[in-house]
């Protein structure tokens, strides 16, 4: 994700993540006043974390309504006691531009906060308890990408693509598997940390049941039309080709029902609730052009400057909005369907 302020900087192009947090406020508020369970406990601090927080002010606003829900929830279920401290964990990856999310916060929060840089594909708090863990589209991305889509030996060798879509099924499939060791690793690690009692709230990008199997899939995705322009500067010479061969995406979008599997026969959280949110359209979020190309730019940006350098990038998603204005996606909206998972989990007590 692009750091910072500027025009291409995720934090002013992350509406549609935005659109995601809104869709399930009321859903979260629920959930957090019907299942959290305080009044065995007492609490002189309640630990939040959210995992994949970026950089942007999408992660403020969805601590806003968990405190607000918890101040609710303490307020009505222990009307005599003082509602605890908050303590909240914002963590992404390494490369996260922590200080412009700091410099965003409010300064009377109320909440302490603390940033802990690192994959949350690993433990992070082996000495913590969190009693209220969450993540937000940040469960798409993968933490590594299936080694057979560079290996010119394997059927899964991605050629001439960057993404599984309109790719073969051994990519598709490749890229699954990724996903569900990946998904198996972050349940793993959250099981450590949650305090007894604890929940986790997710909101994952994915895509309806069926979609993968069906012949809308093959059609392609806003990826695929970067990767064309991605080829056509290698056939210009601008870039090499085998530069595009071996640049993949790490990214994954999941159906409900993939998910659902894999966090049953991990085993080691149990799911409260699962359920698909409300329409959550580009369309209305990212209503232009204009604002479709910034958004694809903020995410992606700094992965194509690693791999072909920032010499290209201009001229990239110059190509690329030029596709984009005669693509189905923006002169057919409604037949492109992306979806996101609402899933709440707590601790299993018979591992």
């Amino acid at each position: 994700m692009n750091g910072g302020d500027g025009a291409s900087s995720y934090a002013r192009n992350s509406s549609y993540q935005r659109g995601a947090i809104e869709a399930a406020e009321a859903l979260l508020r629920k959930e957090i006043n019907t299942r959290l369970d305080i009044t065995d406990h007492s609490y002189s601090s309640f630990t939040i974390a959210d995992f994949g927080c970026s950089s942007g002010p999408n992660t403020i606003l969805a601590v806003d309504i968990i405190i607000q829900a918890l101040h609710d929830k303490f307020s009505s279920s222990l009307p005599n006691t003082t509602t605890p401290q908050f303590q909240v964990y914002f963590n992404d990856v390494s490369r996260t531009d922590f200080n412009a999310l700091f410099a965003l916060l409010p300064p009377q929060r109320p909440y302490f906060a603390s940033g802990v840089p690192g994959s949350f594909y690993g433990n992070l708090f082996p000495n913590a308890h969190l009693n209220l863990a969450y993540s937000s589209c940040a469960l798409c991305w993968l933490s590594d990408l299936p080694p057979e889509l560079t290996d010119t030996s394997s059927p899964a060798y991605n050629r001439g693509k960057i993404h599984y879509t309109g790719a073969s099924a051994e990519v598709a499939r490749a890229y699954s598997c990724q996903y569900r060791k990946d998904i198996k690793l972050f349940l793993h690690a959250r099981s450590q940390e949650l305090a007894e009692n604890g929940l986790m709230a997710l909101i994952v990008p994915g895509v309806p049941d069926g979609f993968l199997d069906c012949q809308e899939a093959s059609t392609g995705s806003e990826f695929d039309l970067l990767g064309s322009c991605l080829m056509d500067m290698a056939r210009e010479g601008r870039i090499k080709e085998e530069e595009v061969d071996s640049f993949n995406l790490p990214i994954y979008y999941s159906t409900p029902k993939e998910l659902e599997d894999i966090i049953k026969s991990n085993g080691e959280l149990k799911i409260d609730k699962i359920e698909t949110l409300g329409s959550i359209g580009a369309q209305g979020t990212m209503p232009d052009l204009e604002s479709r190309v910034l958004y694809l730019r903020a995410v992606l940006e700094g992965l194509v400057r690693t791999h072909f350098g920032h010499q290209i990038l201009d001229d990239l998603f110059d190509r690329y909005a030029l596709k984009l204005a005669h693509s189905s996606f923006i002169l057919q909206p409604q037949t492109h369907r992306s979806i996101m998972i609402f899933a709440l989990l707590s601790r299993c007590y018979d591992i």
